[in-house]
């Protein structure tokens, strides 16, 4: 994948605005045009490909939420979102040090068992989480949980989808939006209700 030029620069900046507007598919455009690229740069920071898939979700959804605060006149398109995701990245790096430092303080002041307990409750709240992520999956229609499996747990991009799928570009940009939205509804339903 090249890098872009004045010509994608201009391109890019179309579609921060329409991203600014809600237009979905600029925003699919443009995911399919960075993300490889970006996750390559999260992986090289984090060293951890979950971290940095995690990250690159994050980095997804503030571009979602912030495209109308990118100025063309500050910077070009392509260095917003490096920029994005190299602060997102050095965020979650202080956040797991800041982590590990605590938890070794707290391993330190604590007695052996209330560690044990301590790690025993976290690990079983992590394994309800992911049962009830597994059971919102197989909720989905099929052709929705193949498009979101592949792009979230295989990588691929949505035009490697299509291309693996024999499908248009438009149909698993459709099933990926649709899939996600009904995900994140019944996720926020459920875990909100359980963990709150």
């Amino acid at each position: 994948m090249s890098l872009p030029n004045q010509q994608t620069d201009a391109e890019d900046a179309e579609l921060l605005r329409a991203v600014a507007r809600g237009d979905e598919s600029a925003f699919a455009r443009l995911y399919d045009r960075y993300a490889p690229i970006l996750l390559g740069l999260l992986l090289r920071i984090l060293r951890s490909r979950a971290e940095a898939e995690d990250v690159l979700q994050e980095v997804c959804l503030q571009v979602w939420q912030q495209a109308r605060s990118f100025d063309p006149a500050r910077g070009r398109p392509f260095t917003w979102l490096v920029t994005l995701a190299r602060s997102r990245a050095i965020d979650r790096l202080r956040a797991v040090d800041s982590r590990e430092r605590a938890a070794q303080r707290s391993a330190g002041d604590a007695p052996p068992e209330t560690a044990r307990a301590e790690w025993v409750d976290e690990t079983a709240i992590r394994a309800e989480r992911a049962e009830v992520v597994r059971t919102a999956l197989e909720e989905l229609p099929e052709e929705q949980r193949q498009v979101l499996v592949l792009a979230y747990l295989e990588g691929m991009s949505q035009s490697e989808i299509a291309e693996a799928k024999n499908q248009p570009l438009g149909t698993v940009k459709t099933r990926t939006r649709s899939g996600l939205k009904k995900l994140s509804e019944t996720l926020s339903v459920r875990l909100g209700r359980q963990f709150a």
